[in-house]
């Protein structure tokens, strides 16, 4: 169990291996779950409604898909910005991330133009950054390595809950209110989570005898591990191969099917079911079979189901399955990754995840690029390039990732 000293001034950092009380911790996990959960439907609500959303705004999909590919390239800030939470601690960095996330669509909601909703969804991926880093890290240090997949994989739950809860929500006020009205009350629950997690997480200030080491240090220590290099490669060609996908997902639905906005919620939601069972997989299994081997099992697995989607795609019950079997395979394979890299440098554990997001979003920003260029109006090229990158990330995984 953690110990906390009781000095209103002092707090002792956990130790890498201790796990506090499962009542306790599970009382904050569920908080963090339900912060993140109203993160990610902001941050995830282009991918849906990208037509919608270029509709509102007056401008073109080029436009609102340069947004996405902008703010995945700033995840290669992820390094500097997961270090607050290395210099400050987890608490005052995840509150800081709920903070810039709140204040950001708040704006967007008085003054809702391409510009001002462009510079929203890049605060919005800054507190995001910020917030994961620091619960990522807050994770690390609580909760036994041979626990955390499954620890992992319930705050990973949040991702999936934007889309099973988030998106239809969305969708319905976006479709009956307009673009602006999902705002003002992503930004209110934003705001709330903030006050409970304030309650009821401990304070976190660094032991006034433990010199935490510069951003620089720790980035030194991250970029001369090779093993670290590769587990982040991994991450950035599997996220680059999902984007390819999900960036068009959206308009291939609507231009296929001539589904409504809210239709296109609703539908979203078998992503949130298909990264819910992934997730439970994750929980279920990566503990049991070993971390490296669940990446691997997922890599192969999403390199299939990425030339299996176009094929079951011509029908609207066959691209719903066929894009839970994308999503499934790929949650399962990006969070198993997850507890993996978490144990690779854990002397910068909190820089070397943010280098881990860092790799991901730039995969992200490339597929959010590449995707539309390929894209036209089926996905078998954007398919056939996904398997190809799953391939390549489950080579290195293999031949490079190596775990004592």
């Amino acid at each position: 169990m953690i110990q906390y000293a009781h000095s209103s001034c002092v707090r002792k950092r956990p130790s890498v291996t201790a796990s506090p009380s499962p009542a306790r911790f599970s009382t904050r996990l569920a908080a963090l779950v339900s912060a993140r959960t109203a993160l990610n439907s902001a941050y995830r609500m282009i991918h849906p409604f990208l037509p919608a959303i270029a509709r509102g705004l007056g401008v073109s999909l080029a436009d609102v898909a340069l947004i996405v590919s902008v703010r995945s390239l700033l995840g290669l800030f992820s390094p500097p910005l997961g270090s607050i939470s290395d210099r400050l601690g987890r608490k005052i960095a995840l509150l800081i991330g709920l903070a810039l996330f709140a204040a950001s669509l708040i704006v967007v909601a008085v003054w809702p133009v391409y510009p001002v909703f462009f510079a929203a969804m890049i605060l919005v991926m800054v507190g995001k950054l910020i917030f994961d880093s620091a619960m990522y890290a807050l994770i690390g240090e609580q909760v036994a390595y041979a626990r955390r997949g499954l620890a992992i994989a319930v705050a990973e739950m949040s991702w999936s809950l934007a889309f099973l809860i988030g998106m239809p929500a969305l969708g319905f006020m976006i479709e009956r209110f307009g673009l602006r009205s999902p705002f003002p009350i992503l930004a209110a629950l934003g705001l709330v989570m903030a006050y409970v997690l304030w309650r009821i997480l401990p304070a976190d200030a660094p032991h006034p005898d433990k010199h935490l080491p510069p951003l620089i240090d720790n980035l030194r220590i991250v970029v001369s591990h090779p093993v670290a290099l590769a587990g982040i490669s991994v991450g950035l060609l599997i996220s680059m191969a999902n984007e390819l996908v999900f960036i068009v997902y959206g308009d291939w639905m609507e231009r296929t099917f001539d589904l409504s906005i809210s239709a296109l919620g609703v539908a979203s939601a078998v992503i949130g079911f298909a990264e819910l069972g992934g997730e439970g997989l994750v929980a279920g299994l990566v503990d049991r079979i070993g971390k490296k081997r669940s990446v691997v099992i997922g890599a192969a697995l999403s390199a299939a189901t990425c030339l299996v989607l176009p094929l079951v795609g011509a029908t609207l019950p066959g691209a719903l399955i066929g894009l839970f079997l994308f999503f499934v395979t790929f949650e399962f394979t990006l969070v198993g990754s997850i507890p993996m890299m978490t144990e690779l440098v854990p002397d910068a554990r909190a820089t070397l995840m943010a280098g881990n997001a860092a790799g991901i979003s730039l995969g992200r920003a490339l597929g959010a690029l590449i995707g539309p260029l390929i894209f036209s109006g089926a996905l078998i090229v954007n398919g056939g390039v996904a398997a190809a990158l799953n391939i390549a990330a489950l080579v290195v995984l293999i031949v490079l990732v190596k775990i004592d």
